[in-house]
């Protein structure tokens, strides 16, 4: 059974480029939201594997949604993985601090973004 991840970032490229990536070199199942909130429904209805978090969004960013993701006993076990073009030490450190299962950074490479996670997350790599 392939892994189910749910991408929730703002930017449309992002996510289709980031899904694809996920689908055709991981073989994982892709779910996409594209706000916070519409993220927490999604997480709670399909009971992802794995969230990939956009750190910088509208409405609601993406330590938010994180919070009400753990809030949320339906998806506090979910692994949530932030990814940021925040790179500085400190702000990866305030983001692993909140309890996020890792930080990548953007741009990512979509070659090697299945892997990253894979490897962020302990799972084998496919």
């Amino acid at each position: 059974m392939p892994k189910r991840i749910l991408i929730v970032d703002d930017d449309d490229d992002i996510r289709e480029v980031a899904s694809l990536s996920l689908e055709s070199l991981a073989g994982y199942q892709v779910f996409t939201a594209s706000s916070g909130s519409s993220g927490l429904t999604i997480a709670a209805k399909e009971q992802p594997d794995a969230i990939l978090l956009d750190v910088m969004m509208p409405d609601m960013d993406g330590p938010t949604t994180f919070q009400k993701l753990q809030a949320q006993d339906a998806t506090a076990h979910i692994p949530v993985v932030f990814l940021t073009a925040k790179v500085q030490p400190s702000e990866r450190a305030r983001f692993a601090s909140l309890g996020a299962a890792a930080v990548l950074s953007k741009p990512f490479d979509p070659m090697t973004l299945a892997s990253e996670l894979a490897d962020a997350l302990g799972w084998p790599r496919s």
